[in-house]
C-alpha cells in the first residue's frame, strides 16, 4: 500500500532527536518531545493502516469462502429440488444430500404455510434451494435472528436469537455484544435450509458480521406505509430519499420489503459505528419528512402519524436489530419476497405483489444479482457528508 510506505519512510526519517525546517527563512529546531509526539501519532496511524489491511485480507477470505459456498449450492439445486418435490408428494420425511457430503433431515414438507395460496413448507424449501446462490452472499458471516412460524403464517410466530441444538455443519458462533449466546451465522446452504426446516420463513441478518459486530457494513432506511397509504406513495418517498442521497454523492440500493414497504440500503466505510450510521439516516429521514410533511413522517408513535403517510424508520440501525435481507421470503399474506430493484424500476413504478416465492426465482435468473452492488460499490464517507450538512 502506497500510503503505508510513505508513513514508514516518515517514521524512519525521524530517528534523530531534532530536524531543521529547510524551507523556513530562519533555522527552527523542533524539540525531541515534539518529535516523539509526532512519531507516536504516526505509529497510531500505522496501526490503523495495518488494521485496515487485515480487514481487507479477511474480506478477501470471506469472499472466497462465500463464492465456494455459492458454487456448491448451485451444483445441488436441481437434485435437491426434485427430491423435495418427490418427498412432499409422497407426504414423507427424508434426507437431503448437500455439498461436501453433508445431509439434512427434512420433515412435514406438506404442511401449509400460506393458506390463501396453498403454499407449503416444501414450497419454501424449493424457493430457497433455487435462490441460494443470490441470497448466501447477502447473509455471509452475519448473525441471524429467527422468526419462526411452525404452523404457518396464520398462527402466532415466535422470535429466537439463541441457536438451538443444531446439527453438525450448521454454523454457529458466540456473539458477545449483548449477551453471551450462540447464534446461527449465515453464508452456507446447510444453515439456510436448517432454518427453513425449523420454520424460520425469513432470513434476518445483522448489519455487521460476527468478526466485527460493532462495525456495520451498511445502514438502511425502512419505508413503512400507514394503513391507508399505497405502494405508489412508498415509491414517491423512496425517490425523495434517493434524491437527497444523490445530492450528497451517496450510493443507495432499493428493494421491496416483501410485504408493503421498501428498504433503501447505504454501504459504509470500514470502521463506521452503528451510532454514526443511524445519525446519518436520521438526518436524511428528517429532511425528507420536513420537506414532504403530508406524505412522510418520522413520528415514532403510530397514533400520532398522519393517515396515509409513509413512516421513514431510521431506528433499525442499532446493533442486533435486523431487516429481512434481499432475496428473503416473507410471512406476508401474498408469500412475498424482498426483491432488489433498479432505480429505473422505482421511477417507472412496480407492484411488490408480483414478487413471490413462486415468481421471484425467474426474475433473479434474468436480472442477475442486483444486490451485489451494495457489497461492491464505493461506500459512503459519513465524515465528509456531515461536513456538507454543517456548511448548508
Amino acid at each position: 500500500m502506497r500510503f503505508k510506505l510513505i508513513a514508514l519512510a516518515i517514521v524512519a526519517g525521524l530517528g534523530a532527536t531534532s530536524f531543521t525546517a529547510a524551507a523556513a527563512p530562519a533555522q527552527q529546531v523542533v524539540s525531541s518531545s515534539e518529535v516523539e509526539l509526532l512519531k507516536a501519532q504516526l505509529a497510531a496511524l500505522q496501526a490503523k493502516v495495518d488494521a485496515l489491511e487485515q480487514r481487507t485480507d479477511a474480506q478477501s477470505d470471506i469472499n472466497v469462502s462465500t463464492g465456494q459456498a455459492v458454487e456448491k449450492a448451485t451444483n445441488v439445486t436441481a437434485a435437491s429440488d426434485k427430491k423435495l418435490e418427490a418427498l412432499e408428494k409422497a407426504r414423507r420425511d427424508g434426507v437431503l444430500d448437500l455439498p461436501d457430503g453433508e445431509q439434512l433431515k427434512v420433515t412435514n414438507l406438506h404442511k401449509v404455510f400460506w393458506p390463501k395460496q396453498k403454499l407449503t413448507k416444501g414450497d419454501l424449501f424449493r424457493y430457497y434451494v433455487r435462490v441460494a446462490r443470490f441470497l448466501l452472499p447477502a447473509v455471509a458471516d452475519r448473525p441471524l435472528v429467527m422468526k419462526r412460524f411452525p404452523n404457518g403464517i396464520a398462527a402466532a410466530p415466535f422470535y429466537q436469537h439463541r441457536a438451538p441444538d443444531v446439527p453438525a455443519g450448521v454454523r454457529t458462533a458466540v456473539v458477545s455484544v449483548v449477551e453471551q449466546r450462540p447464534q446461527i451465522i449465515g453464508g452456507d446452504l446447510k444453515s439456510l435450509l436448517y432454518m427453513t426446516q425449523i420454520a424460520a420463513i425469513s432470513q434476518d441478518p445483522w448489519f455487521s458480521r460476527a468478526q466485527s459486530p460493532h462495525e456495520p457494513d451498511h445502514v438502511a432506511i425502512d419505508l413503512d406505509p400507514t394503513d391507508t397509504a399505497t405502494f405508489a406513495h412508498v415509491l414517491d418517498v423512496a425517490r425523495w430519499v434517493r434524491d437527497e442521497l444523490t445530492s450528497l454523492g451517496v450510493p443507495a440500493f432499493p428493494k421491496t420489503s416483501g410485504s408493503n414497504g421498501m428498504h433503501i440500503y447505504i454501504p459504509l466505510k470500514p470502521h463506521t459505528s452503528y451510532e454514526s450510521g443511524m445519525l446519518f439516516c436520521q438526518i436524511v429521514a428528517t429532511l425528507v419528512a420536513t420537506r414532504h410533511p403530508k406524505a412522510a413522517t418520522v413520528e415514532r408513535m403510530v397514533a400520532r402519524r398522519r393517515r396515509g403517510t409513509i413512516y421513514i424508520d431510521y431506528l433499525q440501525n442499532i446493533l442486533g436489530k435486523t431487516l429481512a435481507t434481499a432475496y428473503s421470503a416473507r410471512a406476508s399474506d401474498y408469500a412475498g419476497v424482498s426483491t432488489p430493484l433498479t432505480w429505473k424500476e422505482v421511477d417507472a413504478g412496480v407492484d411488490p405483489r408480483e414478487f413471490t416465492i413462486r415468481t421471484a426465482p425467474a426474475r433473479f435468473r434474468k436480472a442477475g444479482d442486483l444486490w451485489k452492488g451494495l457489497r461492491e460499490s464505493d461506500p459512503a464517507d459519513l465524515e465528509s457528508i456531515l461536513q456538507k450538512y454543517r456548511r448548508a
